[in-house]
């Protein structure tokens, strides 16, 4: 609900304030109750309070597509570390920056959301967030090439600054601006290097401890970036530093269900008959598979995971099909899968030259190893996850 901003004698009448309604309020609290340390539980408090009330303007005002970038599952993951929400509309980007602080002089982001390429955005809504007095305060907004170009770097916290004379206060100028320029920018942010796995699972290892209050400030920024980049490290670290166990584990899964976390993000299991090896209906036996429904492209597929017993070893099957009965794998998509720190390996990859039934990937995996799926085109909300066997 947008509240009039003369209401408010501090407010400029260019700001946007909206109310944050008191189930919304409920809500916020009870989910920062799921992080390492007080801090970060409050961090993840403002920004869901920030999302929630703002996200709803958006759609209900100008984009209503909106969505949460890349998924509401991985913010948890990312409260923890960062401060700060995705937003993606029509390929454009915004990024979401609450703050609890009444000097509203300058806009302050943190590195992540600016020298990340995966992360970083095409605008940066500057967002303050009274939650005693139950309302935001959306107050100017800036473009990526003014925060980065104009903006000023602090190395001992990581954040960009920009004074709010540079910021454009007025929340209708970016409305109008979006709908006579709706391309997003074109700003080119170099690639951070990829790390080695035993590298990753060491910073992960020593991340992993709550009483480092802000992991984000405690390692190189390249080794940081390059860290919270991959959706599943990321995931690991976020589980890591609240103390629970693997939650990725197919092996698991297969045996005494599928995780929750897991759950929340899609995946399931089904049993189908496995005729393989039997020489009558007698002896076919039910096998549990995993699944996952995906969005790509305006349709849906799932992704399947199967066991296949060959001797004393298990080669683990990747599907992929259309989950439409009688539907095709259109020509041009591709099923993938990496290491865990990315690599490629031998016959890895299923591509569809023409439409297809279905493309499929086998692997042998040692015990504890993990692997990473990919698809093309992107499948909706996608956020990497390291599958362990």
């Amino acid at each position: 609900m947008t509240v009039n901003a003369a209401l408010f004698t501090f407010a400029s009448p260019t700001d946007l304030i909206l109310e944050i309604p008191a189930n919304i309020q409920n809500q916020a609290y009870l989910h920062s109750q799921s992080f390492s340390h007080p801090s970060s539980g409050y961090q993840a408090y403002l920004n869901q309070l920030c999302l929630n009330v703002v996200l709803a303007w958006l759609q209900t005002d100008f984009a209503p597509q909106a969505k949460v970038s890349p998924n509401i599952n991985a913010l948890a993951s990312l409260w923890e570390l960062v401060n700060g929400t995705a937003i993606v509309s029509d390929g454009i980007r915004f990024i979401l920056v609450p703050s609890e602080a009444m000097d509203l002089s300058e806009l302050r982001v943190q590195q992540e959301w600016v020298d990340i390429s995966s992360l970083a955005g095409d605008y940066y809504l500057a967002v303050q967030v009274e939650p005693d007095e139950a309302y935001v305060r959306v107050w100017g907004y800036c473009s990526y090439e003014q925060l980065k170009n104009q903006g000023s770097y602090d190395a001992s916290d990581r954040t960009y600054s920009l004074d709010a004379l540079d910021i454009i206060s007025d929340i209708n100028v970016l409305t109008l601006t979006l709908e006579l320029c709706p391309q997003q920018s074109t700003q080119t942010i170099p690639q951070l290097p990829t790390l080695p796995q035993e590298q990753a699972q060491n910073l992960i290892s020593r991340l992993a401890n709550p009483e480092i209050i802000t992991p984000r400030l405690a390692i190189p920024f390249q080794l940081w970036g390059a860290l919270i980049e991959h959706g599943g490290w990321r995931q690991s670290l976020y589980q890591r530093r609240l103390g629970l166990p693997e939650q990725w584990s197919v092996i698991e899964w297969l045996q005494s269900g599928v995780s929750q976390l897991a759950e929340n993000i899609g995946w399931g299991s089904l049993m189908q008959l496995s005729v393989g090896g039997a020489r009558s209906v007698e002896e076919t036996q039910p096998q549990t598979i995993l699944s996952r429904q995906l969005a790509i492209a305006g349709q849906t597929y799932e992704l399947r995971i199967l066991p296949q017993n060959q001797g004393e070893s298990t080669v683990w099957r990747f599907e992929l099909r259309n989950a439409a009965v009688g539907a095709a794998i259109p020509g041009g998509f591709k099923l993938r899968l990496l290491t865990e720190d990315l690599q490629t390996f031998p016959n890895n990859e299923d591509i569809a030259i023409t439409a297809v039934e279905q493309l499929f990937v086998e692997v042998g995996l040692e015990s504890g190893e993990g692997i990473v799926w990919e698809i093309e085109p992107k499948s909706e909300n996608y956020d990497r996850e390291i599958l362990r066997f």
